[in-house]
């Protein structure tokens, strides 16, 4: 029991030190690099543009907002907190997506964060197919009661999901080792909406109102259908990064140890299609 309590303790330690050393762009309209993509009469600006609602309702569905510009490469990041209901069969997101507006997407490349099943969180890689790359978890808070941080970086070597400056998730670009990656410009959305997959609403619980704020974004602007080569380049400080430090190993290991629940690379039907499952984890 002891052990345990302090292997919390430590785990709790890290995770208030990154997060406290955070710089999170607060200050930044929504209108600087975001527009309304569908259903913008759900969504309402609040605090001088600093921050968004966006609303679902069983009669005329939810809504979303994407970057005015696509991306080669950066960090990006967003404040969210989700309604404080049953949110089953309700898809809360943010992510990156080369998939052209309002058009069935294919094969294409993206990087999600999803709440899925209420207050558990999936992540999911498409890299020029359909995906089926997802992890779930169940978080170290309740993400309905506060603002978490929730930041993808993506450079041409690794991705990495964060959450309050924790590494939850690691995909390295293992190309030479047959993998697929990442390698085209992508723009970032945030969404709310329904999927009848991830169970039945109950409507009763009312209007569900998802809170997102942090509109700055830290990324290498592409002006092409493909990667400018300026956005792979190692003087950008987001392409420096190869691997994770010691210390974000650790918080990685302490938080798949304690919070991973899903798996697709444990998973006997999908692992089998992902050869990136038969390299050695980090």
């Amino acid at each position: 029991m002891a052990t345990h309590f302090l292997e919390i303790f430590v785990f709790s330690v890290l995770v208030l030190t990154s997060y406290a050393n955070g710089a999170y762009e607060d200050d930044v309209s929504f209108d600087q690099n975001y527009f309304s993509l569908w259903g913008s009469n759900h969504l309402t600006r609040v605090e001088n543009n600093k921050g968004v609602h966006l609303l679902l309702d069983q009669y005329s569905g939810g809504g979303g907002f994407r970057s005015i510009s696509d991306y080669g490469s950066g960090r990006f990041g967003m404040r969210m907190k989700l309604p404080y209901a049953n949110t089953t069969g309700i898809i809360i997101s943010f992510y990156l997506t080369s998939a052209p507006d309002s058009y069935n997407p294919g094969n294409h490349d993206e990087i999600d964060f999803e709440f899925i099943a209420g207050t558990d969180l999936q992540t999911n890689i498409f890299a020029g197919d359909s995906g089926n790359r997802g992890e779930r978890y169940q978080l170290w808070f309740d993400p309905r009661k506060d603002f978490h941080l929730y930041e993808i970086l993506w450079n041409p070597n690794i991705v990495v999901f964060y959450v309050d400056k924790v590494p939850i998730r690691v995909f390295k670009n293992n190309k030479d080792k047959g993998v697929n990656y990442l390698s085209n410009p992508m723009h970032t959305e945030a969404s709310i909406w329904t999927a009848d997959w991830a169970g039945a609403v109950d409507w009763s619980q009312g209007q569900f109102i998802t809170n997102y704020r942090r509109f700055g974004i830290d990324g290498c602007v592409s002006q092409n259908t493909s990667l400018n080569q300026e956005c792979l380049s190692s003087h950008l400080s987001w392409n420096v990064q190869k691997e994770l430090s010691p210390r974000e190993q650790m918080m990685h290991r302490r938080m798949r140890k304690k919070h991973l629940v899903y798996d697709y690379c444990l998973d006997k039907e999908r692992q089998q299609n992902h050869p990136e499952c038969l390299v050695p984890p980090i």
